[in-house]
C-alpha cells in the first residue's frame, strides 16, 4: 500500500506507538480543513506530527460548506481588502496547484429584475470587476476562471432556464471556484499528510490539552500523548478545551433539492436577499444535477451541538427568497435533503454575526496550547502556514518555511494532463489521477463494479477503496463523509445494508 493510505491496521499501529510513550513534535485536535492542513503543513516541513480527532475527519463544519472556493468579492464590500486578496490567492493556489481535481469553475448568475435598481446593479458591476482584479493579482488565469461580463435575456435564460421571464432585464455572469466535495478535500490533505509521516488518528476524542500533551479516549480507555506542541484545531468547539478563545459561532443553513426543481443548469443563480445591501442566497448546481440551496447567517447560542440541525425558520426563508427570481416556485416537495454548518468566528463588536470578520487568529493560552479559530475554509491553508509558524516559535523547535503552497494533494494534476486519465469523468473528479487505481478495483472483481442501489452512480469499489485507503472505519464514515450519500436520508438509507457489507469485509481483509 502507498504511505498515502490511510486505514484501520495503520492506525492501530500508530496509535499504539504513541500510546506507549512516543513523542512527536507536533499533535494538532481537530480533524477539519484547519487540522488537517495543520498536519500536512507541519509534515511537509519534516516535522513529526500526530492528529487526533473524536470522530473522522471532516466531520463538523468542513463537511457543511456551501462548496464554494471563495475570491473574496464580499469582503471587498465591506473594505477588508487583505482579507479578499487572501481569499484570491488561496483561491487561486488551490485550483492551479495544490487540487486541481477537487475544483472547478463555477458560473455565477445576478439576474437583474425591476427589484433591482440601476445603482445597485452598478454597485454588483463594480464589485465583480474589482474582484476580478484580484484574479489577476493572484495570478489565477482566466482560463480557468473567465472575465466577468454584463449578458442579455436571451443568454441569461439558456443559462438558467428556470429563471421567471418577466421583468428580466439580463444578468450579470461571473465566475468563483467551487469544491466537488468539501469533505473529500479535507480527506485528500490528511492523506497526502499521512504520506508525508503524520499519523492520522480519529475516533479518538481529546479529552484534555496541555502545551505539551494531550489526554484521549478511546472507548473506555485513556492515554496520554506526549508533543513538543499542542495546537487545537476544533474550530466551534475551540472553547470546550481552553479558556484562551471566545467565539460567536454562526450558523449556515443549505437546503439540498431534488434535480430538475430550480432548472439553473450548470450556473449558480444569486438571489438578493430583501432589505439587505450586500446579502445574496445562492443556487448552487452540482455535478450529480442536485442543487444546492443557501445560505443562513443565524448567530448560535448555548451548548453547541455536534451535527447541527436546520429550523423551519431556515427551510422557508430561503425557499422564500430563491423562488423570488424562479418561474415555477420552490416547495417543500423540492427539498430532498438539508443540512447546517456553524461558522467558528471570533466574537467581535458587531451587531449580527453576518457582519463579524472571517479573519483567522492563532491565539497562545495561559497553559501553553495554540489556538487556532476563526477563518474559513478558503483560507485553510493560510491559517495552517501561520499556525506552524507559531508553533516553531513558541515551542523552540526548527524548520523551514511552508512549503503547501507547491504542494500537490494526493490525486493532483495539472488539468490538462486530468482530461487524459484513462478513467470515467466522473471518478477523475472525485479521485484525480487515482481514479483509475477505484476503476480497477471493479475489474479484479465484477461485483465492485456495480451500483450500490438504483438511482446512484456510486460503487461498491467506492466504498472497499474508502476502507482501504481513506481511513473509513465504519458505515457512518462512509455514507456521511466519503460518499456523501447522506445529504439524502433516502439514499443513505437505501445504501446501508450493501455498505455495511461491504465495509466488514474491507476491515477484515485489512487484518
Amino acid at each position: 500500500m502507498s504511505t498515502g493510505s490511510l486505514n484501520a491496521r495503520r492506525r492501530e499501529r500508530e496509535l499504539d506507538r504513541l500510546t506507549n510513550g512516543e513523542r512527536v513534535d507536533v499533535i494538532v485536535v481537530g480533524g477539519g480543513v484547519t487540522g488537517a492542513g495543520i498536519a500536512l503543513d507541519a509534515a511537509a516541513r519534516g516535522l513529526s506530527v500526530a492528529l487526533v480527532e473524536a470522530h473522522d475527519l471532516a466531520f463538523g463544519t468542513s463537511r457543511w460548506s456551501s462548496k464554494l472556493v471563495h475570491g473574496g468579492l464580499r469582503y471587498l464590500a465591506k473594505g477588508e481588502f487583505g482579507l479578499a486578496h487572501e481569499s484570491a490567492v488561496e483561491r487561486g493556489i488551490l485550483m492551479t496547484r495544490t487540487a486541481p481535481h477537487l475544483t472547478r469553475a463555477m458560473p455565477q448568475l445576478f439576474p437583474l429584475y425591476p427589484s433591482t435598481s440601476r445603482p445597485q446593479q452598478a454597485v454588483i458591476a463594480t464589485g465583480l470587476r474589482a474582484g476580478d482584479a484580484l484574479r489577476r493579482t493572484a495570478r489565477t488565469p482566466s482560463s480557468v476562471l473567465p472575465r466577468p461580463r454584463q449578458i442579455p435575456v436571451a443568454e441569461a435564460v439558456a443559462l438558467a432556464p428556470g429563471l421567471a421571464p418577466a421583468g428580466l432585464r439580463g444578468a450579470l455572469l461571473a465566475y468563483d471556484g467551487a469544491l466537488v466535495d468539501d469533505a473529500r478535500l479535507v480527506v485528500n490533505l490528511a492523506r497526502t499528510a499521512a504520506m508525508l509521516g503524520a499519523r492520522i488518528l480519529t475516533h479518538v476524542e481529546a479529552v484534555s490539552l496541555s502545551g505539551t500533551g494531550v489526554r484521549v479516549r478511546e472507548g473506555s480507555a485513556e492515554y496520554e500523548l506526549h508533543a513538543r506542541q499542542v495546537v487545537n484545531a476544533t474550530g466551534v468547539w475551540a472553547g470546550t478545551l481552553t479558556d484562551a478563545v471566545r467565539l460567536r459561532p454562526s450558523r449556515g443553513s443549505h437546503l439540498v433539492l431534488s434535480p430538475g426543481a430550480a432548472a439553473v443548469g450548470g450556473t449558480s443563480v444569486n438571489v438578493a436577499v430583501p432589505g439587505e445591501s450586500n446579502r445574496f442566497v445562492f443556487l448552487l448546481p452540482q455535478v450529480d444535477g442536485r442543487v444546492y440551496l443557501g445560505l443562513t447567517d443565524e448567530p448560535i447560542e448555548g451548548e453547541i451541538p455536534p451535527v447541527p440541525e436546520v429550523p423551519e425558520s431556515d427551510v422557508d426563508f430561503l425557499l422564500s427568497v430563491a423562488s423570488s427570481v424562479l418561474a415555477r416556485p420552490l416547495s417543500r416537495a423540492d427539498v430532498i435533503g438539508s443540512y447546517a454548518g456553524l461558522r467558528p468566528l471570533v466574537a467581535g463588536s458587531a451587531g449580527s454575526s453576518a457582519d463579524l470578520s472571517r479573519k483567522h487568529a492563532v491565539v497562545t493560552g495561559t497553559d501553553g496550547v495554540l489556538t487556532v479559530v476563526g477563518g474559513k475554509l478558503t483560507t485553510y491553508r493560510r491559517m495552517a502556514e501561520d499556525a506552524v509558524d507559531a508553533t516553531l516559535v513558541h515551542s523552540g523547535l526548527h524548520a523551514g518555511p511552508s512549503r503547501t503552497s507547491r504542494l500537490p494533494l494526493l490525486g493532483a494534476a495539472p488539468r490538462a494532463r486530468l482530461s487524459l486519465v484513462d478513467a470515467p469523468a466522473r471518478l477523475v473528479a472525485k479521485y484525480g489521477t487515482e481514479a483509475p487505481r477505484v476503476a480497477a478495483l471493479g475489474e479484479v472483481d465484477r461485483t465492485f463494479a456495480a451500483p450500490l442501489f438504483d438511482g446512484t452512480q456510486i460503487t461498491a469499489a467506492e466504498v472497499v477503496w474508502a476502507v482501504r485507503h481513506e481511513g473509513a472505519l465504519d458505515v457512518e464514515d462512509v455514507l456521511e463523509r466519503r460518499t456523501r450519500l447522506s445529504l439524502v436520508p433516502a439514499e443513505a438509507d437505501a445504501a446501508r445494508a450493501r455498505v455495511a457489507e461491504l465495509v466488514e469485509k474491507a476491515l477484515a481483509g485489512l487484518s
